[in-house]
């Protein structure tokens, strides 16, 4: 591992995600939110991950010992000492230029800014600190700590030190990288994303019932999840978000959102963590 020290800020299901695999592989994690009761909720999840990872022989070491290297942290002054920062807060160009902003301040000038933005221009937040040559896109599939590919993107001025060090880093942590332009989606949601709207679109306009549509991806190109129930998974919110970004970015009407994802998230539809998106879930 060439870093020790890792921040990862945002506890939600992607930044708990990527502090359990970092410390899993033996690196000192700070994770950051503003919520308290999101960092508790944090904690409890990457717990009960390890604890499931563990009775499938697939932990090399006791949970305990991974949480030990995991510290909460409510104030960002707390990750002042970090050599990497890894970004995961919600897709919102906004939220996370304040973010780059208040690291860049912070962190010492030798401490390398990652996004794990799924779509957002990696050289236009990077503009916004003082290191462009040390900002980088770190993008992780979700769930993290199953998933095998980190994209790695780097923006108009990202050093080729810059790039050498996190692809190390995906080595380390046992996940597989692949490079991509920076470009609206990057490679896996500039394909992914057109699909899912297009499944939305399918229903939007009866073309088939959902269950029609998600079976006949599972069954008929043998996808592990439909793309509704997939689009449930990620979030519908965040698949409004990248949609947009798309057509924004690329200019092109393809990449125009259906309006039922517009509706579904204005009514608060948001999938799984919300409990209703195009399919129910009963909240435990």
């Amino acid at each position: 591992m060439n870093f020790k020290k890792i921040a990862v800020i945002g506890s939600g299901q992607m930044g708990s995600g990527i502090a359990q695999v970092l410390a899993s592989h033996s690196a000192d994690v700070f994770l950051f939110d503003i919520s308290g009761d999101q960092l508790k909720k944090a904690k409890a999840g990457i717990e009960k991950s390890l604890s499931k990872l563990q009775e499938k022989g697939r932990l090399q070491e006791e949970p305990s010992k991974v949480m030990e290297r995991i510290q909460l942290i409510d104030q960002m002054e707390g990750v002042a000492s970090a050599e990497l920062a890894i970004e995961a807060a919600t897709e919102n160009f906004a939220i996370k230029c304040e973010i780059f902003k208040k690291l860049d301040q912070i962190l010492p000038s030798s401490s390398i800014l990652a996004s794990n933005t799924s779509s957002i221009s990696i050289t236009k937040l990077a503009a916004i600190t003082n290191r462009p040559e040390k900002f980088v896109g770190v993008h992780f599939m979700n769930p993290v700590p199953i998933m095998k590919l980190v994209e790695l993107i780097s923006g108009q001025l990202t050093s080729s030190d810059t790039m050498t060090r996190m692809e190390a880093l995906v080595a380390a942590i046992d996940k597989t990288g692949t490079k991509s332009a920076d470009y609206p989606g990057f490679v896996v949601n500039r394909i992914l994303m057109p699909m899912i709207n297009e499944a939305i679109f399918a229903l939007y306009e009866g073309v088939g019932c959902k269950e029609a549509i998600d079976t006949g991806m599972k069954l008929g190109t043998n996808h592990p999840m439909g793309p509704l129930e997939l689009a449930d998974f990620i979030g519908l919110d965040t698949c409004l978000a990248i949609m947009e970004v798309l057509h924004e970015g690329l200019g092109d009407s393809k990449y125009r959102a259906c309006p039922l994802l517009k509706n579904y998230v204005a009514a608060g539809l948001l999938g799984r963590k919300s409990g209703r998106g195009f399919y129910e879930y009963p909240q435990k």
